[in-house]
């Protein structure tokens, strides 16, 4: 998938305006130009009450591939399954944002702000398929150098969406990063832990201009 050459934002990320909180600022848009420029800074998007707001964890939620841990019961899973890349995109920001899901939060103008990302090349999806090929879990987000920042993922399977993590580490390699905005009981069990802000933006800095992985180079 060839990836389509953005112009820097109007609005301005800087990590040295931010508030010692989580929630670093409102307003701007969903352009492409913008969600790059943010990601690259360490920002990312997430409305609330029809407010777009803006978040940068004090607390960051990570995931060095090479930490991922892959249970016996998972490594079974990964066997079951298959793993297609960028062939269902809509279909997984879709099952993640069906608002039957608890914490839903993908409304209409995200949704079409990442599909728009997908064409253009930035953001991708990993699916997780029965042998029949009915998608049965995923993850999407946003590849920028040798950071993925994950967005978000769902199961319709016991061990769906992990299987489709266990193929994003693999595809990002050891000398990425995998950004899971926040950690989770559930997360941290595979691996995830937590940066602060600090020294995420430090890593930041030599992520996003590195050389992406070879798939969505």
């Amino acid at each position: 998938m060839t990836r389509t050459p953005l112009s820097p934002s109007p609005w301005v990320f800087d990590p040295a305006d931010w508030p010692d909180d989580d929630c670093i600022a409102a307003g701007a848009d969903l352009a492409p130009e913008t969600l790059l420029d943010a990601y690259r800074s360490g920002a990312f998007p997430m409305p609330h009450d029809d407010v777009l707001l803006w978040w940068s964890p004090m607390r960051r939620g990570v995931l060095v591939p090479g930490d991922l841990r892959v249970s016996r019961s998972l490594a079974r899973s990964v066997r079951r399954f298959t793993v297609t890349f960028d062939e269902s995109f809509e279909e997984v920001i879709d099952a993640c944002a069906d608002p039957s899901r608890p914490g839903s939060w993908i409304d209409g103008p995200i949704r079409d702000a990442y599909v728009h990302m997908h064409r253009l090349g930035w953001a991708h999806s990993v699916e997780t398929r029965t042998a029949d090929g009915t998608l049965v879990g995923g993850l999407y987000g946003l590849s920028i150098g040798a950071l993925f920042a994950g967005e978000s993922m769902f199961h319709r399977a016991t061990d769906a969406s992990k299987v489709a993590l266990v193929a994003l580490a693999e595809v990002v390699g050891e000398d990425g990063l995998i950004d899971t905005q926040w950690s989770t009981s559930h997360l941290a069990s595979l691996g995830v832990t937590e940066w602060p802000r600090d020294r995420y933006l430090a890593r930041l800095a030599t992520l996003v201009d590195a050389p992406p992985p070879a798939r969505w180079a």
